[in-house]
């Protein structure tokens, strides 16, 4: 099980819930993947409507955590301000803290993700920061006491797959709480190599909404995950330089 905070998810497969070619599209790859925790940018919803939103009037909510996101908050004071909007809604007290630092990379704001969390925490929020793969940084956040570390495998949807393996490890070495690979995930090769490194779990969206068949893809991406952890629990074969024979020398026959 995967815990974060006092809540234990059977999926290890969080799933965002932007840019799906329609609502149907949308829930058939939701249902597919078997997540059931479902991020989504609250900026880019009217929460306070009467109505929800159009894509939570597609799905049964008793079936899922949502975990809102301050994507397009450029400072701790923006993503604070929105992570409150979110809680005041009702949804969900757990909150993905995203503070992008540079318009060209989408990469985050190191400074701004610990101030915006450290304020989050003191507000009793479950927080949950996107980070890049800085391993002093994923440290220092877990210090202030984030129940989950979201380091990027490469930058937001750019597809690229793990690009700095080395770092991931190490931050997945020193955590006492779950890491979960967020972003750039391109195939269900990087999910499941994000997984076989020891991270607890992958969150991943324009992967499976962009991809060209998002339901089938979403259900690779589910195998995907649950391949990467069993092949990770089961402790792979070290590499070699030469070949070793896969049959026992021992009690051949002379021929």
């Amino acid at each position: 099980m995967l815990k974060i905070a006092d809540r234990q998810f059977s999926s290890r497969l969080l799933l965002g819930t932007g840019k799906y070619p329609s609502f149907e599209i949308q829930k058939e790859a939701v249902s597919a993947s078997e997540s059931e925790i479902l991020t989504f940018a609250v900026r880019r919803m009217n929460i306070f409507e009467e109505s929800q939103p159009n894509f939570l009037e597609q799905l049964d909510l008793s079936r899922y955590t949502l975990l809102p996101n301050t994507a397009g908050a450029k400072t701790a004071e923006e993503a604070v301000r929105i992570a409150k909007l979110a809680k005041a809604s009702g949804l969900c007290d757990m909150i993905k803290v995203e503070v992008i630092g540079c318009d060209r990379s989408l990469l985050p704001d190191p400074v701004e993700t610990l101030k915006a969390s450290e304020a989050l925490l003191e507000e009793g929020f479950i927080v949950l920061p996107y980070t890049s793969d800085d391993v002093v940084l994923a440290r220092k956040l877990e210090e202030l006491g984030v129940h989950a570390i979201m380091p990027g495998a490469s930058p937001i949807g750019s597809g690229q797959g793990i690009v700095n393996p080395l770092n991931l490890s190490f931050i997945i070495e020193q955590a006492k709480v779950p890491v979960i690979v967020d972003a750039g995930i391109g195939s269900p090769k990087d999910a499941a190599y994000a997984m076989e490194l020891g991270a607890d779990g992958v969150l991943l969206n324009t992967a499976v909404s962009g991809a060209k068949d998002p339901v089938q893809m979403a259900k690779a991406m589910k195998l995907a995950v649950e391949a990467g952890r069993l092949g990770y629990l089961a402790g792979r074969i070290p590499e070699k330089n030469y070949g070793i024979a896969s049959s026992p020398e021992e009690g051949k026959l002379t021929i």
